[in-house]
């Protein structure tokens, strides 16, 4: 009995597993046999997800120290990390799948921002 190849799905769903997972599925996709389509396209949206959230997680710390007004912008900032933390789980759905969705609304924008990692 053949083991049969997962096409990438490996590297699709350990690219959502934190940043370690996102480090380990680079190094995985960069080895030739590892190498699919469908592990570039959730790499790309996994990266995505987690520079967004860090970014965010930056400027949510900035604003803290501004009174009212920062912290209203705060509140805004934890409404779109719960919504990017939704985006991150259907990211992984759609990996478990090996299906490619991109995430709503911004899952186009990091294909194209990332489309170096092939």
């Amino acid at each position: 009995m053949e083991i049969q190849q997962d096409k990438g799905k490996t590297v699709a769903i350990l690219s959502y597993i934190t940043l370690i997972g996102l480090i380990i599925a680079l190094v995985l996709h960069n080895d030739e046999k590892n190498k699919s389509e469908l592990g570039a396209f959730h790499i790309r949206q996994a990266l995505g997800i987690i520079l967004t959230g860090l970014a965010l997680t930056i400027a949510q710390f900035i604003f803290v120290f501004i009174p009212f007004l920062g912290w209203l912008i705060n509140v805004a900032i934890s409404i779109s990390l719960v919504v990017l933390f939704v985006f991150w789980i259907l990211g992984l759905i759609s990996a478990i799948n090996q299906e490619k969705k991109e995430v709503p609304f911004v899952g186009a924008f990091y294909q194209n921002l990332l489309k170096g990692i092939n």
